[in-house]
């Protein structure tokens, strides 16, 4: 059974109804990255930061899976499929898929301050100032901040490296180091990229270029890589 790894990006939560970070109306045009992003802002305005991420859980409450997560889903009927997402939703779980590997961590999850091995579910949608860890610290989101290391960029590198086929869906290719992942998979193996905006990528073989949203790219995609197995 052939190995496909996807790499997926914002795009390819945004017509779920969750906004991307880049676009003209995206969450950046709200908020400064320095400002809910960062380890300095949390210990500047933890209220801000708590606030940013309480926001984003009610949004992903109403969210659900679109026709690219669904495909994506039908596509291990007949491929090894690793997922590995920079988004912080759990739309690709609760779209089907089974392996998907979560880079910048989990918005429905929050972790100690102090350890970062204490991972907790979050029950609803709300953390607050002086909900603790069993240590006694101060819970934060599980999620990885602009300046802080991507603990499974690794892991992903590995899974690309034995990757039959890749598949970008809705990433600029612009925040590293997930974006250098294209450049673990081998030469010879097919590429995908499927974003309104894909441009082209300098010294990348076999990438072919799908200038679709997800919901329609990836669907096509995958209805075409399933009849050449």
């Amino acid at each position: 059974m052939k190995k496909i790894v996807v790499l997926t990006g914002a795009g390819m939560s945004a017509e779920s109804g969750l906004k991307t970070f880049r676009d003209h109306d995206g969450l950046w045009h709200d908020y400064r990255v320095e400002d809910v992003a960062t380890p300095e802002a949390w210990r500047r305005n933890m209220d801000l930061v708590l606030e940013f991420y309480n926001e984003r859980r009610k949004n992903l409450l109403d969210a659900r899976p679109n026709a690219a997560h669904f495909a994506l889903a039908r596509l291990e009927g007949k491929y090894d499929v690793n997922i590995v997402t920079q988004n912080v939703d759990d739309l690709h779980e609760r779209g089907g898929s089974i392996k998907v590997l979560h880079l910048h961590g989990e918005l429905k999850k929050v972790r100690s301050s102090v350890d970062p091995s204490l991972v907790y579910e979050l029950p609803g949608w709300e953390l607050k100032k002086g909900d603790l860890c069993e240590k006694g610290s101060q819970l934060r989101p599980h999620i990885v901040w602009f300046g802080e290391p991507v603990p499974l960029i690794a892991e992903a590198a590995d899974l690309c490296e034995r990757a039959d086929i890749m598949i970008l869906i809705g990433t600029s290719l612009q925040v590293y180091p997930a974006a250098g992942l294209i450049h673990y998979v081998f030469a010879g193996a097919p590429k995908y990229y499927i974003d309104p905006k894909a441009v082209e990528v300098p010294y990348i073989p076999k990438l072919e270029i799908i200038r679709k949203t997800a919901g329609e790219g990836v669907p096509d995609l995958v209805d075409r890589l399933m009849s050449e197995v």
